[in-house]
C-alpha cells in the first residue's frame, strides 16, 4: 500500500511495522479507523456497537507505553457480539439476551489486545450465530459492501463486511460450519478457520457447557484482507488460556515440508451443478498455485459429501437436542422457520444414532488425515454458485438449500476439524453487480501455516480484491 493512501486502507502488517517504528502512533491509526466507521457504517450497519471512546483511551495508553510492544501494536480490530468482552453485552444477536454483560473477555480478546490490537467496535451476527446470512430483530441487518445485490454472508456477516468496508484491519469471527469463511466469500475477504484445538475458546458469561460436537467444530478466527495479515495476527490469536483445557500449544509454523508440496484440486459438485464463475475462481487458484511451484493434480478426496452430510446431520441433532427450545424460546419466528428448513434438508439424527454417528466422526477424520499425506492441501469450491442474496435462506425449503443445503466442502472441515482457508481469487460481473468469487484450500490438521502460504502465493498473481472494491465503491 503506498504511503499516500489513507490509513484506513492500510493492511495490519503496514500499520504494525509503522507503529512499532513509531512512524504513527496508535492514535493517528485509530482516529482514521473511527472516522471510517462514522463515515461508511451507517450504510453497512456491519458494526453495532461503537466502541470508539474505549478505543481512543487504549491507543493513548499504547502511545505513552515505555515497555516492548506487541506485534499488533496500534492495529485496529473488531470483535463479534457472541464472544465475551468484559462490561459488553455479548448477545448473539438475541434481544432476551441483549442484558447478558460479560464478566471479563474471553480468550480471544484477551490474546489480541496483549498483542497490541485496539478494538473500536463490535459487529453483527444473526440470531444464536446460525444462519449464512446477517439479520436480527435486535440489530436489524448487516449489508454488503459491493452492494445490496449480494448478501453480507454469516454468521460473522458484520465481521467481513467491517474489515472488507475498512472499519478495522481485521475482524474476529468464528465458524462451526462456515461462519469465517461464508463472509469472507461473500465479501471477497480472506480467512483461515483454524483446525479443532488451535484458538483457545470459552466465554465466561455462559452458564453451561456447549455440547460436544458444537465444542469440536466450533473456532474462533480472524478475517483479513490479505493473507500476510493472517500470518502476523493468527500467532497472537492462539496463545495459550487455561481456560481452555483442550487448547493444542503448538506454535503458528510447523516443519518445513519437502517440496514441491501436492495440492489436490478437486471439482467435485456433488451433483448439483459447478457455476462457471466459481469453475474460474478454482482454475485462477490452480494455475497461480502451479506458477508458484506447488504440485497441482485432479484428484478427488474421500468420502466427502458422506462427510458433509453426515456430520451437519448431527449438528442439527445436537442444536434441536440442547438449544432447540431456547431457539424456539427466545428466537423469532422467521429463525424458527429457517430451522425447520435446515431439518428437512438435513434431517437431525437422534437418540443412539446420533451417538453412532458421532462416533464415526472419527472415521470421517481418519480417511482425510491419510489423504492429507499424501496431499497436504486440498483446493475445493466453497459453494458451487455465486453468493446468494440477502434473506434468500428465509426464502423456504429452496431458499435453505441455496443457502446451506449445497456447502457441503464447507461442513466436510469442520466435522473433521481440519484447517480450512477462504480467499476470492475472482471477481464476476454478473447482471446484479459485480461480486467476488472464493475458493476454500484445506490443510493437514495444525497447519494452517501452510494453508496461509499456500494463499499469499495465490495473492502473488491475484491481488486481493480489496482495491477493486473501494475504486468502486468508495
Amino acid at each position: 500500500m503506498s504511503d499516500s493512501a489513507p490509513l484506513w486502507q492500510w493492511s495490519a502488517t503496514e500499520i504494525a511495522s509503522a507503529t512499532r517504528q513509531g512512524t504513527q502512533s496508535a492514535a493517528e491509526v485509530t482516529e482514521a479507523a473511527i472516522a471510517r466507521m462514522d463515515a461508511v457504517n451507517p450504510a453497512l450497519n456491519a458494526v453495532v456497537e461503537s466502541l470508539a471512546d474505549e478505543a481512543r483511551a487504549q491507543a493513548a495508553a499504547l502511545d505513552t507505553h515505555d515497555g516492548p510492544k506487541g506485534p499488533l501494536h496500534g492495529v485496529p480490530v473488531t470483535f463479534k457480539i457472541n464472544v465475551d468482552q468484559k462490561g459488553h453485552a455479548t448477545s448473539n444477536g438475541v434481544p432476551a439476551f441483549k442484558e447478558i454483560i460479560a464478566p471479563e473477555d474471553a480468550p480471544v480478546v484477551r490474546n489480541l489486545k496483549a498483542a497490541g490490537a485496539v478494538i473500536i467496535g463490535r459487529t453483527n451476527t444473526p440470531e444464536f450465530s446460525f444462519r449464512a446470512d446477517t439479520d436480527n430483530p435486535l440489530y436489524g441487518r448487516t449489508y454488503n459492501p459491493w452492494g445490496r445485490h449480494i448478501s453480507a454472508g454469516g454468521s460473522s456477516g458484520g465481521a467481513g463486511s467491517a474489515v472488507m468496508a475498512g472499519i478495522g484491519a481485521l475482524a474476529h469471527g468464528n465458524d462451526i460450519g462456515g461462519s469465517l469463511r461464508f463472509p469472507a466469500s461473500a465479501n471477497g475477504a480472506v480467512t483461515v478457520k483454524p483446525g479443532l484445538g488451535r484458538v483457545p475458546a470459552w466465554n465466561p458469561s455462559q452458564k453451561a457447557e456447549r455440547g460436544l460436537l458444537a465444542q469440536s467444530m466450533s473456532v474462533q478466527g480472524l478475517i483479513a484482507r490479505n493473507a500476510a495479515d493472517l500470518h502476523l495476527s493468527m500467532p497472537a490469536l492462539i496463545a495459550a488460556d487455561p481456560r481452555d483445557p483442550f487448547h493444542v500449544p503448538l506454535p503458528w509454523r510447523g516443519a518445513p515440508l519437502d517440496g514441491p508440496i501436492r495440492v489436490a484440486v478437486t471439482r467435485d459438485d456433488f451433483g448439483f451443478g459447478l457455476h462457471p464463475d466459481v469453475a474460474t475462481a478454482l482454475d485462477k487458484a490452480a494455475s497461480a498455485l502451479s506458477n508458484a511451484g506447488y504440485a497441482v493434480e485432479a484428484v478427488d478426496p474421500p468420502l466427502a459429501r458422506e462427510t458433509a452430510e453426515v456430520g451437519y446431520r448431527a449438528l442439527m441433532g445436537e442444536v434441536k437436542a440442547l438449544t432447540g427450545n431456547d431457539i424456539q424460546t427466545y428466537g423469532s419466528a422467521e429463525l424458527n422457520a429457517i430451522f425447520e428448513a435446515y431439518y428437512k434438508e438435513f434431517p437431525p439424527y437422534e437418540g443412539t444414532e446420533e451417538l453412532a454417528v458421532m462416533a464415526q466422526r472419527t472415521h470421517y477424520a481418519r480417511q482425510w488425515s491419510l489423504f492429507l499425506k499424501d496431499y497436504p492441501l486440498v483446493l475445493t469450491p466453497f459453494l458451487l454458485a455465486p453468493f446468494f442474496t440477502a434473506g434468500r435462506d428465509a426464502e423456504g425449503a429452496e431458499g435453505a438449500r441455496e443457502a446451506l443445503g449445497r456447502a457441503h466442502w464447507s461442513f466436510v472441515m469442520n466435522f473433521t476439524g481440519l484447517p480450512a482457508g477462504n480467499m476470492p481469487t475472482h471477481v464476476a460481473d454478473l447482471p446484479t453487480g459485480p461480486q467476488p468469487i472464493g475458493v476454500q484450500i484445506a490443510g493437514r490438521r495444525w497447519r494452517e501455516d501452510l494453508i496461509v502460504d499456500a494463499m499469499q502465493a495465490i495473492e502473488a498473481e491475484i491481488p486481493p480484491v480489496c482495491t477493486r472494491l473501494w475504486r468502486q465503491f468508495g
